[in-house]
């Protein structure tokens, strides 16, 4: 998915560097290295959600790149968030902001609030504690905040398989947001109560993610800028449901653990199969309704009940 080449974003709608600061009682969520090397679920409601990133990425030093915290520059127009992938992702959060500004309120009575949104390289301090690259890209509930180092990017398509299109990045930013959605609406708690297992509160958290991005992907190409009257992307191909199914599948919990074991263990899934997390995207995708997420409410998470009809 492309953005039109005159589209123009907000300026600052995301900012590199810096961090959240302290540590939180409430765990970071991961869409996507998150999930590669299972660091959501502990302790959401106490401990230290910061020694576990910690142990996971190997380091607690604020190392990155940036310097402070700042803007994005040179990112005004579709052509540049083609072009380039940090503008990629400035633009897509606000084509996910003007997508839930639309319909979150509407569809569940809960006015949509815009998540914080920050790059880094390196390490960073967040309101769930201190974490480097290695985790990913996640979403930090005590300061509301989706955290990406995009180099994961390039991670997802050379050591996972994904396409790498531009839909695929999108999916992963898409799905962070997801997180924050859930936050809104009172469910990101429930990966705690049930931390692993097939048919997990954790996996059904994730799929719920995975789906709510899909409802992003429904009305992306279709809602307008208030400012031009045209929408901010192109009208998806064929070829970017390709690249989200991609992304989405190369972070299954089954894909991941025969790649790193050999085998497949249901029992420690915390995201959810390969092919859930496509059916789940497709799901929000081909309705465009939050109705159509209710993981927590389906009895088989490999047919959601929106695609049997």
């Amino acid at each position: 998915m492309t953005f039109r080449e005159g589209a123009r974003m907000q300026p600052g709608r995301v900012s590199v560097g810096g961090g959240g600061g302290g540590r939180g009682g409430k765990i970071a969520l991961g869409g996507g290295a998150g999930g590669l090397v299972i660091l959501v679920l502990a302790l959401l409601f106490g401990g230290d959600p910061g020694s576990l990133l910690g142990q996971l990425s190997g380091s607690t030093d604020n190392a990155g790149q940036y310097d402070g915290s700042g803007t994005l520059e040179n990112c005004e127009t579709g052509a540049d968030a083609n072009a380039n992938v940090d503008c990629r992702v400035n633009f897509t959060v606000g084509s996910l902001d003007t997508v839930w500004e639309s319909q979150l309120g509407p569809q569940t009575g809960v006015a949509y609030v815009q998540p914080a949104v920050r790059l880094f390289s390196g390490s960073i301090n967040t309101g769930c504690g201190n974490a480097t690259s290695a985790v990913g890209p996640f979403y930090c509930p005590a300061d509301s905040t989706a955290y990406f180092d995009t180099s994961f990017f390039q991670v997802l398509v050379d050591r996972f398989g994904s396409s790498g299109g531009p839909l695929a990045q999108e999916y992963v930013v898409a799905h962070e947001v997801g997180h924050h959605i859930q936050n809104q609406l009172g469910d990101i708690g429930r990966a705690q109560a049930d931390p692993q297992g097939a048919q997990s509160g954790a996996v059904r958290v994730e799929l719920q993610a995975d789906c709510y991005a899909g409802v992003w992907a429904h009305h992306a190409a279709i809602i307008e800028d208030p400012n031009t009257g045209q929408p901010f992307l192109e009208p998806l191909t064929d070829t970017d449901i390709s690249d989200a199914l991609s992304a989405a599948s190369s972070v299954g919990d089954d894909r991941i653990q025969e790649a790193s074991s050999g085998r497949v263990n249901p029992e420690g899934w915390t995201h959810g199969s390969s092919e859930q997390r496509q059916q789940w995207f497709l799901s929000g995708y081909r309705t465009g309704q939050v109705a159509a997420c209710d993981t927590f409410s389906a009895r088989d998470l490999n047919n959601p009940p929106a695609l049997a009809r």
